[in-house]
């Protein structure tokens, strides 16, 4: 077993997206801390491989982004699941903290 204090993490960089800390990594999953100030965006995008992901809100608000022009809410303790070939992002519009898991690990 391994516990982390995630609260150690929680560091803004105004008006950016701070990749924060590798979380976790091991040959089944990947777990990484973004933390956001209010405004940033974590660009839509996708990887071109088969697996998961999902993104956790810990602290904050904003919007999960989608393909397009899609957003969907997000707040404090809310989590997007999606197959990682499908665009996502996140916009915050407070400081914003997430945890993305990534399985398989890329």
């Amino acid at each position: 077993m391994k516990k982390i204090d995630l609260n150690t993490t929680r560091e803004f960089t105004e008006g950016a997206m701070k990749r924060f800390f590798l979380v976790e990594d091991s040959p089944n999953f990947k777990i990484i801390n973004f933390n956001l100030a209010a405004g940033a965006t974590f660009p839509v995008h996708s990887h071109d491989l088969d697996g998961e992901l999902s993104i956790l809100v810990i602290e904050g608000e904003g919007n999960f982004l989608g393909e397009g022009d899609e957003e969907i809410p997000a707040k404090t303790g809310e989590m997007l699941i999606s197959q990682i070939r499908e665009p996502h992002g996140v916009r915050a519009t407070t400081d914003m903290r997430i945890i993305v898991t990534i399985a398989p690990p890329i």
